[in-house]
């Protein structure tokens, strides 16, 4: 007899499936409706609808928005997941809609039918249960009608997916197209539950029948002898049930007689027999929304028409048919002697027909010698013949056909050890190999390319720190929506081509339910975060564009809170607070400030780089010698040379910024003359304290020579450094809470035409509180000592408030008089560079 497999496994791998059963520890715990009781499941595979047990018996009212074919729970591979089966009300799982979607359950999860029943999961260990006697082998569907030319088909694996695009019906497409389209793609599955085969429809169009009768939403047991059709009157078969009676020995490691035993020995021996695949539950319960097609509706006319194509096929034989018969029927002797004449021309014709038979078996002999190795387990050698041969013979499809299986089974294994271990420099580097290997197969590629998007989409999700880490604004998005709409674009054939792959090498199945588990998490994740991620972007640019950034740093806080898996925010408050010194020492014309913060801008995120640029080219910087001029200056100054500086200074044609460089040189003349004064004062009492105060006051970017000359002397008074650095926190915590405590300076106080005792007090408190949060900080910096994470906080709240104040003001310039402008910011204090 000749066994046909439409796929090839691991005979150690086949015989453990055959010989163990995997079953999970799995309950639902009732949290809606206690008196329900607990549901225990140790099947691979249980229905949820309110037609089923335990569902049936619960009152109406509770089972009322349950559908009839909801959900699924199923257990494969290490996991346990549940598909939604399209239901009207929806499956929840942790409160996120999973309907029309698989979804991978973890201990402690909770899980809603309908809106109105709700279980929490809890999940044991998967346990091995060995098989002992009685257990079914196989199910073995033999054609119930012998004129139609149908092979049986063995089923020794479970699930079982009956689909039109499966080789074991897609086979009869050229004879039998009409017949073949009345199956849907998803239309039954045949499965295990407590050791018995069951059979359940998945809403195929044309239906499932067993005796005669179509199924509903329930899955059915399949007994020895049923009649059991697909979609009409054409794939109609006879179910063979074959036991095993003996216990099998779980140390088998080598493929038996077992399948060979359960073969149809009936009819025709030479029938090739189908030996099926097994197929995932995670393709079989995946809910396929394709238009309903014409051809997938059943109706009288086609079988008519079906029935009229059958009668055609039986045509008469041609010439060339009679002619061979004949001359057969000459060599074995009949009624009439041969001529001489006619005995030449058989002798040619027969030599002739013995040349192309050995001319097919030499053309034949790389398939031969393919299969050969296959079947030894030689897979890489099998590869490379099928490498060297399609270089020659890009056209053979045989060739192809075997060159995918055989590089897959030599290759992929490699490449799913390496996703395992989270080595994906190495995946790519086994799949660069597996593409130039099959450069020339065109039946391999489009797997391959399969394998490069999980590939892609496992290193993304992993390299972000697993599926619930953060989404990274400005960064993550376009990943994210890439991958989706790469999925998207072609859910069916990714399926497809999935599920080939798992048929030739079944470890993949696990990389491949790992990486539909992310993907679902990925689409939950655009639903809510990027879209959040989105609003959060429209409202920077709206306010960038109002020229508002002060109101950003509320709307930041709000959606931190809001949204704890948005990451980068930090990123983003940290380019608003540099923007915003930027802009205000613009506005002001403090050259230093501008100059100082310019040559560490480094914006991290596209709508602040954007204004900064924008800030460049509208006229809001300096002229770019001016600013190349004064920073020459200043590296002489941190050079520790101050007179090249002063002349550098002093030389500049500053136009509107010529005060703020009046005054950086007053005070940078100021810093000379104190460490002159300072050096004088060693070794006398207050040298210490004048000391510190002197070292506070430095600016860490510009005064760099002086923070050097001074830190042997520093370090040498660290305690009393750290101690000064304490104090200055404590004061400027002090200021703090009393201007928080009087509050905020308002617009009236803002709008007065004159400065109020108000005003100046509370300006004078946000300013010394700036001023010494400051110069702690610096101390502590400088030398390079720990300090508690809320000293920074602290800056940070005050940095705050003062720029939005000085802004506010900045924001009067059309309405207050230039003198009150300028005393009222003078109050507020320069913005500084804020460490």
């Amino acid at each position: 007899m000749n066994v046909k497999r439409n796929v090839a496994h691991d005979n150690a791998a086949t015989v453990r499936m055959q010989t163990v059963d995997m079953a999970f520890d799995i309950v639902l715990k009732p949290v809606s409706h206690p008196e329900t009781g607990e549901i225990r499941i140790d099947e691979n595979l249980f229905a949820i609808g309110r037609t089923e047990p335990p569902f049936s018996d619960y009152p109406p009212n509770i089972v009322a928005d349950l559908s009839r074919r909801h959900a699924r729970i199923f257990s494969e591979n290490g996991a346990v997941y549940i598909a939604d089966l399209d239901s009207k009300n929806g499956t929840k799982v942790n409160g996120v809609d999973v309907q029309q979607k698989i979804t991978k359950l973890d201990d402690g999860d909770e899980i809603c039918f309908g809106g109105r029943l709700t279980y929490s999961v809890r999940l044991g260990k998967p346990k091995e249960r060995a098989l002992m006697a009685s257990r079914l082998v196989a199910v073995v569907l033999n054609p119930d009608r012998g004129d139609l030319g149908l092979q049986p088909i063995v089923i020794s694996s479970f699930p079982f997916l009956i689909s039109k695009a499966d080789d074991a019906f897609a086979r009869y497409k050229d004879d039998f197209p009409h017949q073949v389209n009345y199956l849907s793609r998803r239309h039954a599955h045949i499965f295990l539950k407590g050791g018995q085969a069951f059979v359940e429809d998945l809403g195929s169009t044309n239906g499932t029948f067993v005796g005669g009768k179509r199924l509903d939403e329930h899955a059915v047991p399949l007994n020895d002898g049923d009649t059991l059709a697909f979609g009409g009157h054409h794939f109609v078969y006879k179910v063979s049930l074959h036991q095993e009676e003996h216990e099998v020995d779980p140390t088998v490691t080598k493929l038996s007689t077992m399948v060979q035993s359960v073969m149809p020995t009936t009819g025709n021996p030479d029938k090739t027999t189908f030996v099926a695949a097994p197929d995932s539950f995670l393709d079989i319960f995946c809910v396929d929304h394709a238009p309903q097609q014409e051809d997938e509706v059943n109706d009288d006319a086609a079988k008519q028409e079906e029935a009229a194509s059958d009668n055609a096929k039986r045509k008469p034989r041609g010439k060339a048919s009679i002619f061979v018969s004949e001359l057969a029927g000459a060599f074995a002797g009949g009624e009439r002697a041969m001529s001489k004449k006619a005995m030449r021309i058989a002798a040619a014709v027969f030599a002739l027909l013995v040349a192309t038979v050995v001319v097919l078996r030499l053309t034949s002999a790389p398939e031969r010698e393919m299969k050969d190795l296959i079947a030894d387990g030689e897979f890489a050698q099998a590869a490379d013949v099928a490498t060297r041969h399609l270089a020659r013979n890009p056209g053979n499809a045989e060739i192809k056909a075997l060159g995918t299986e055989a590089l897959l089974k030599a290759r992929l294994p490699e490449w799913v050890a390496a996703i395992k271990l989270r080595n994906f420099d190495r995946a790519a580097t086994v799949l660069s190999g597996m593409k130039e290997a099959a450069r020339h197969n065109d039946h391999a590629n489009p797997l391959l390319v399969e394998l490069e998007w999980i590939g892609g989409l496992e290193r993304f999700v992993m390299g972000r720190g697993g599926p619930e880490a953060a989404i990274r604004m400005y960064q993550d998005e376009d990943r994210i929506r890439t991958l989706l709409r790469q999925w998207e674009d072609g859910t069916q054939k990714h399926q497809r081509a999935f599920a080939t792959i798992t048929a030739m090498v079944p470890a993949f199945e696990v990389v491949y339910a790992e990486a539909l588990s992310h993907l679902r998490k990925l689409q939950s994740d655009e639903a809510v975060f990027l879209a959040a991620i989105e609003r959060l972007k429209t409202a920077i640019a709206d306010e960038l564009k109002r020229d508002n950034p002060a109101a950003l740093e509320p709307i930041l806080k709000d959606y931190a809170a809001k949204y704890p898996r948005i990451g980068g925010l930090d990123t983003v408050r940290q380019d608003l607070q540099l923007y915003t010194v930027i802009d205000n020492a613009a506005r002001e014309h403090d050259l230093a400030r501008l100059s100082s913060s310019v040559e560490k801008a480094r914006f991290a995120t596209p709508p602040f780089q954007a204004r900064f640029k924008g800030m460049s080219t509208g006229g809001q910087m300096p002229p770019a010698n001016l600013l190349a001029q004064y920073q020459a200056a200043n590296k002489a100054w941190r050079e520790g040379k101050p007179d090249a500086s002063f002349a550098a200074l002093e030389k500049l044609d500053a136009g509107p910024w010529a005060k703020s460089i009046a005054g950086q040189i007053q005070r940078r003349k100021t810093i000379v003359e104190q460490y002159a004064a300072l050096q004088k004062m060693r070794g006398s009492r207050d040298y210490d304290e004048r000391l510190l105060t002197f070292y506070g006051g430095l600016d860490p970017d510009d005064d760099v020579y002086y923070i050097r000359a001074m830190e042997p002397d520093v370090n040498r008074n660290r305690d009393k450094a750290l101690a000064r650095a304490q104090e200055l926190m404590n004061r400027a915590a002090t200021r703090w809470r009393q201007y928080q405590d009087n509050g905020p300076i308002e617009g009236a106080l803002r709008l007065e035409t004159s400065v109020s005792n108000q005003f100046r007090t509370q300006a004078k408190l946000l300013t010394e509180a700036r001023q010494g949060v400051q110069q702690g900080l610096l101390i502590a910096r400088q030398l390079r000592a720990e300090y508690p994470s809320q000293w920074n906080k602290l800056r940070d709240d005050i940095t705050t408030e003062a720029e939005q104040q000085r802004k506010a003001v900045q924001d009067l310039r059309m309405v207050l008089e230039p003198a009150l402008l300028k005393e009222k910011l003078a109050l507020l204090g320069g913005s500084g560079n804020e460490q």
